[in-house]
């Protein structure tokens, strides 16, 4: 459901076309302490990157609150990217997302690491 979330939004995103790029990544503990605000555990980290507009500043202090939207009325109820935190943070992980205006948006979640 996040995957699909983050992949709708980036699609909204480049409306002439774009890329999309899914990744995934084992993050070690001793890599962990170099993401700010992420506790010291081993994660598993999903990045969705696009090459849409980007978000400004003012706007992405608040893509993760419950029913803010950007989009038209009608094309958005502003509940994905908080249903993207919410289950990222129920699951004691962790979201970062950085955007540049122009250049696009990368959204890394940092879910704990369960060994089998």
């Amino acid at each position: 459901n996040a995957l699909v979330n983050l992949a709708v939004n980036a699609r909204d995103a480049m409306p002439e076309g774009g890329r999309l790029v899914l990744s995934t990544a084992n993050l070690p503990r001793e890599a962990a302490a170099l993401v700010p605000d992420l506790p010291a555990a081993d994660y598993v980290m999903v990045e969705v990157a696009d090459t849409g507009g980007g978000i400004p500043p003012e706007v992405l202090d608040r893509v993760f609150e419950p029913f803010f939207t950007t989009k038209p009325v009608g094309q958005g109820t502003g509940l994905g990217l908080s249903q993207v935190y919410g289950f990222v943070t129920q699951s004691n992980g962790h979201v970062l997302i950085e955007s540049r205006v122009g250049e696009g948006t990368t959204v890394r979640l940092y879910l704990p690491r369960a060994l089998a």
